[in-house]
Order: structure tokens, then sequence, then C-alpha cells
């Protein structure tokens, strides 16, 4: 490839990982992780939307409202249904693998009986590997502590989430936490190469091979394994229990954290609510076909979206309580649309 080639990848493979994942190539091998079709071909592309349970139809509905006021070239392909079901419906499995973006709320999962998750189910079937939670200081909105610029990469389909569950005999339940070397090194690759792509320094392993010395134990095998691929980054390990009270100490001495199934689910609601709560941390499910995201969607001219939210959120005139203010969402949507008009 010629250097003026090589360039301009090095500054579009950044932005592309920054939403939707990551690619490179390395001595003639691609590895593919997760990307958006380049656009340009001038037809709008189709996203399946799963407005969801709860809350998710008002920010589902947030988000396509803000989607046509900046005329993205995208159109929407809604299912509803409820989490409360038996299982995915088969259509909606079939418009994701088609369309490799979806959009969702979050599917209601009952709480020690009743069906298992859909959330996990969706995981699993698309084989979205890879939980990437951003948490980072919005302009305007206090928090506790500042320079907090966290990347949480959990490992999404296996260790406790694995549903492998029964009754011994009765009052006794044995509940399996499977841990693989290919699931392992997959996702200890994916946060290698999200830290490569976007210049960040430091990769962090959590675990809890202090005790589940097999287990977790392979889990730091394989980082350790990966992490001598990247010399140029530097490689930490810190046991989970001692890492969730350095996170609420001190968060800004991390920088991307990857973690198994059940740890990252912790550390990464941790380290949204350090950073100003779940509702403004961005994130998503992605695997190397397809990816579901939950929080928002990125489309059309992104980075002009990203600036009328913040001046939004740093005015402080229009924030919902969960962000310490008194307005409802739509009221907070309309202020967004005003900044973009």
């Amino acid at each position: 490839m010629a250097s003026s080639g090589g360039l301009k990848w090095r500054r579009i493979l950044p932005f592309l990982s920054s939403r939707y994942g990551s690619c490179s190539q390395s001595k003639g091998q691609i590895r593919s992780i997760t990307y958006m079709p380049r656009p340009g071909d001038g037809s709008p592309r189709p996203v399946t939307l799963i407005p969801g349970d709860g809350i998710g139809p008002l920010v589902t509905g947030a988000v396509v409202e803000v989607m046509k006021a900046m005329h993205a070239p995208i159109y929407f392909e809604t299912y509803e249904f409820s989490g409360k079901m038996d299982k995915v419906p088969t259509e909606v499995i079939d418009s994701i693998k088609k369309n490799k973006v979806c959009l969702k709320g979050g599917l209601a999962t009952p709480v020690g009986g009743g069906v298992s998750s859909l959330n996990v189910q969706l995981r699993k079937d698309l084989d979205l590997y890879a939980s990437l939670v951003h948490c980072f200081n919005l302009p305007g909105l206090q928090t506790r502590h500042d320079n907090v610029n966290i990347v949480v990469i959990r490992e999404n389909t296996e260790g406790e989430y694995s549903g492998l569950e029964h009754e011994v005999v009765p009052g006794v339940v044995e509940s399996l936490k499977v841990i693989t070397k290919f699931c392992s090194e997959r996702i200890a690759k994916y946060a290698f190469e999200y830290a490569y792509l976007n210049n960040r320094k430091t990769v962090t392993a959590v675990h809890k091979a202090n005790i589940m010395k097999l287990a977790d134990g392979l889990f730091l095998e394989s980082c350790r394994e990966v992490a001598k691929k990247y010399p140029g980054i530097k490689y930490n390990e810190i046991i989970v229990d001692n890492c969730c009270m350095q996170l609420v100490s001190r968060p800004q001495q991390f920088d991307v954290m990857v973690t198994p199934n059940l740890y990252g689910n912790l550390v990464a609601n941790t380290a949204a609510g350090i950073a100003g709560g779940t509702g403004v941390m961005p994130g998503g499910n992605v695997g190397a076909e397809h990816a579901i995201f939950e929080q928002g969607a990125s489309a059309g001219n992104v980075d002009r979206l990203e600036q009328a939210v913040m001046k939004v959120i740093k005015e402080g005139t229009f924030r919902t309580k969960d962000l310490g203010g008194k307005s409802n969402t739509q009221e907070v949507v309309n202020a967004v649309l005003q900044e973009l008009a």
C-alpha cells in the first residue's frame, strides 16, 4: 500500500473502530472485528429497531426522532416484542443478520424465575462477543471525579452467563461458570486492537484468579499471550474486588479494561455511575458480523449530534432526573432538536 493510502486508513480506522468496532491488517492477514459498511452509494441503509419494554420505546423513539431531524441516510425496520416471551422471534434474528445493525430498547427479564433473558439470547444467537461501554466526563455535568475516560470491554457470551444451572438435590443448586481459551483470546484481541486503533496506552485485565485459579487463570493466560503481540501498549492486571475500590477512589488510572462476563457488567455500571450515569454513556454489543446498540445510534453527521447533546447537557436547562434535572425525555429531545435546527 502506498504511503498516502496508509495514512488515509490510519485516520479512518480509529473513527470506525470507536463506533462500530475495528478491523486491521497485519502481515497480510486481515483480522475483522466489527465495522459498518462504507457510506457513499447514496441509498438509505436499513437498521433493525426493537423498542423493547419499560422506557425502551421512549428512548428508541427519541433516537428515531433525532435521526429524522438530521436526515440520516437510514430507515428502521421495527419489531415489537416483549422480554417476557419464550424466545426472540425468528424474523427479528433474520432482520438483524440481514441489516447487520440493530437499535434496541431494554427487554424485561424476570428475576429469580420465569423465562431466560432474551437480551442474553440475542448476544449468543448473533455471537455478539464484545460489550463495549465508554465512560467519560461530559462538560457541565458535575460528578465526584474529573478526567474520567474509561473503555470497558467485556466478554459477552460465556462465564456465569452460560445459563448452565441445575438442582443437584432439593435445596442445592449448581451453577456452572464456563471460560474457554477461544473466547478469552478473542476478547483480549478485541481490547488490544481497540486500544491500538484509538491511541489508548494501557489495557487492564480484571480477574479473580487468586480464587478461581483455573477459570480466571485461563482468562489471564490468554490476555498475557495477546499482550505480547502489542509491545507498545502497557498491560496490567487487577483483582476484581480491588478494581471496584480503585474505580470509586481513583478512576483516572484506568484506560481500557478487559473483563470476563460478570465482572464486566459490574465494572461497566460502576464506571458509568462515576462518569455521570448509564443514560449518557455510549456503548453496544458487537461481533464479527453484527452489532446491537442500546444507548444510542451513530449515523449521518455524528459529530454534529454529539455537539448538540453536549451543549444541552452543559447549559443545564433541560436535564432528566437521573442527571439532576426536572425535564422529561421529550423535553430534552426537543432541546437537542433545537440545537440541530
